[in-house]
């Protein structure tokens, strides 16, 4: 990607373009990793979109799973063919995030991601003489990587990497916002407000966590349909302008916890609505930096609701993507469920056109 904010529909302005370049070999703390799958997310569609800002020229994507095919000096717990799955915050691993179980705040990351460089400040990538920026520290839109060795968690040889790769992403963020940062208690109404990758992975979550009731909200008639069959006990259109009365009258008075997974101003305020005395909204989903939510500050005091973010699901990927995985092994994630479908480098840019129009939940860019 050259430039930010060209204008849809993609498979036109080809905001993504593709070209052969050059990748140096990993240096300490480094890893070579083949990419076997990526998700088109919409956080990467923010940033085609030039909603959020970052260093380019760069080599997008950052939800991935591959194989190890080289390890840089001082690795000695990763080896060539170990299957990997790569998440896009890279922690330091000895700041006071880290060190108080946060990595998922580490302040390394972002400033690693705003100059697009890996951890190191190195970077890789080479179009010729001129060093490009990686993008979250992973850019994975490729066919290989090299990454910081905290960007990666060591998965089983036995899990398809097709599915594993959303865990680096969709999954954590999803299912994290419920089990982590809400710890929705068993019996509880949840209603799940955006049900892309993530929205869809949250009401993976809730039913896992034991919720009671799991309302699914959103603009798509074949999402809710989805989520439905993925666990949703009721399903209200956004698109109905009684939708919020709608989840409160389902709900008997509004639900115990709200999460907004759309990243517009809208969805944040639907869910506010929704829950009820004593309620709590979460918020994952990434809106434009210049989006603004109001609260009646008097009500927020007197019915003791609270609003909390949740970035990356409030997870420390080492011990999180292991164990999200292992109840995807017993049938309780069954995340290739949100496959859409599969793009290739050619029809990249196709691909975020359809993600633009809601018509998929994740298509995964291949390469085999």
């Amino acid at each position: 990607m050259y430039e930010q904010g060209k204008p849809a529909p993609y498979a036109q302005s080809r905001p993504l373009v593709v070209e052969n370049i050059e990748l140096d070999r990993p240096g300490p703390g480094e890893v070579l990793v083949e990419v076997a799958a990526a998700g088109l997310c919409h956080s990467d569609l923010s940033a085609i979109a030039g909603l959020r800002p970052r260093a380019v020229p760069t080599v997008v994507g950052h939800e991935a799973a591959g194989v190890v095919r080289e390890v840089g000096p001082g690795i000695t717990d990763l080896h060539a063919g170990d299957q990997v799955v790569m998440v896009f915050v890279t922690s330091c691993g000895h700041c006071s995030y880290c060190d108080s179980g946060r990595p998922n705040l580490c302040e390394a990351s972002w400033a690693a991601r705003a100059q697009g460089t890996l951890q190191s400040g190195a970077r890789r990538l080479r179009l010729g003489k001129t060093y490009l920026n990686h993008y979250s520290g992973l850019s994975v839109f490729a066919e290989f990587a090299v990454v910081s060795r905290n960007s990666l968690v060591k998965i089983d040889a036995d899990i398809p990497l097709r599915d594993a790769a959303v865990f680096g992403c969709a999954v954590i963020t999803g299912v994290g916002a419920v089990v982590n940062t809400a710890k929705v208690p068993v019996g509880s109404a949840v209603a799940v407000v955006g049900l892309g990758g993530v929205g869809l992975s949250a009401v993976l979550g809730a039913q896992v966590a034991g919720a009671a009731q799991i309302v699914a909200v959103d603009l798509s008639d074949r999402k809710l349909a989805l989520a439905r069959e993925l666990g949703a006990t009721d399903v209200v259109s956004a698109r109905d302008p009684d939708h919020v009365a709608a989840v409160r009258d389902l709900t008997s008075g509004g639900v115990h916890f709200a999460f907004e997974m759309a990243g517009v101003s809208a969805a944040m305020q639907s869910a506010y609505a929704m829950t009820r005395r004593g309620g709590r909204v979460v918020v994952a989903g990434l809106p434009g930096p210049q989006q603004t939510f109001a609260i009646p500050v008097a009500a927020l005091v007197s019915d003791e609701r609270a609003i909390m973010g949740s970035y990356m699901g409030s997870c420390v990927p080492q011990r999180d993507v292991p164990r999200f995985l292992e109840l995807y092994r017993r049938g309780r994630l069954p995340v290739n469920r949100l496959r859409s479908g599969t793009v290739t480098l050619d029809t990249i840019n196709e691909g975020f056109d359809r993600l633009a129009s809601g018509e998929t939940v994740r298509d995964l860019l291949t390469f085999h």
